[in-house]
């Protein structure tokens, strides 16, 4: 559940990109006395693919702390758990299928039966919550999963030394799926579960676009659609968040040191990323 806002914007939404970079996209910001690094993520992978920049790598040893979007480990993937069937559970009235148009409703019947997820259990979930477990499942037949992601496996081969800190808490990204009106969630599910069906293979895409480090791909083909389609959904998920984080990271580039922030590729791109943001605030910003 926990890292799949940036997912949701993405996998889905790709269309074929040429190549331009050898590696993903990895930046640089300073001020006088401070070093922050930032990488995209995607936040399930398959296992064995080699993604990891040197320069990541290199930044992680020297990093005196690492930031992620929420904090680390099996306590915050239980409450996760637990809040989305909380918070994602639709209240009485008409159940999903009933709002979905009859397209869409006959494609995720055949979907929830292709992955084996039952009718009358997604019938009773928001459809924020429903798009997040058909992602999820999808991506788990072509055997990606957190535990292979950019931040397990950041978190686990960073030293223990290292201070982890968090942008977010559950309760904070989870809400800003819920707090998307209804009618909005609907469509993004309806566009998701049409490119599901149609566009197998997206995800390998967006795996080869993000490994080549096309930023030009990733804002074009995923967030310029997100917002066509679905512009509060892209709000609260992409823009307001990114905001948030903005003042964090201006916090600690206040103090000294030097840093290691990973956060979902979708928040690293266009004029609404944070590398733009911050080099538009004056911050010496290396990197593409």
């Amino acid at each position: 559940m926990r890292h799949l806002h940036a997912l949701i914007a993405l996998i889905l939404a790709l269309a074929v990109a040429p190549a331009v970079r050898a590696e993903p996209a990895i930046w640089i910001v300073r001020d006088e006395d401070s070093e922050m690094v930032l990488f995209g993520s995607i936040h399930l992978l398959p296992p064995g693919l080699a993604w990891r920049p040197a320069a990541l790598d290199a930044a992680l040893v020297k990093a005196d702390d690492l930031w992620f979007e929420l904090p680390m480990g099996a306590e915050t993937q239980q409450q996760a758990a637990r809040l989305a069937m909380r918070q994602g559970t639709l209240p009485p009235g008409p159940g999903l299928y009933e709002r979905l148009p009859t397209d869409s409703r006959q494609r995720l019947e055949r979907l929830a039966a292709e992955y084996g997820l039952p009718a009358n259990f997604l019938d009773q979930l928001k459809p924020w919550f429903a798009e997040v477990l058909l992602v999820t499942t999808m991506l788990g037949r072509q055997g990606a999963d957190i535990a292979h992601g950019v931040e397990e496996q950041v978190n686990i081969t960073a030293s223990p030394e290292v201070r982890r800190q968090a942008l977010e808490t559950v309760e904070e990204q989870l809400g800003a799926f819920d707090a998307v009106p209804l009618e909005e969630q609907l469509a993004s599910l309806a566009y998701n579960l049409q490119a599901m069906e149609e566009d197998p293979g997206a995800f390998d895409r967006l795996l080869a676009i993000w490994m080549a480090g096309d930023l030009a791909a990733l804002e074009a083909e995923a967030l310029d659609p997100l917002e066509a389609f679905a512009p509060s959904l892209y709000q609260q998920l992409i823009v307001d968040r990114n905001t948030d984080w903005l003042e964090q990271l201006r916090t600690r580039l206040a103090g000294s040191g030097r840093t290691v922030v990973v956060v979902g590729a979708g928040h690293l791109v266009g004029d609404v990323g944070l590398p733009a943001r911050l080099r538009a605030l004056g911050y010496e910003v290396e990197g593409p």
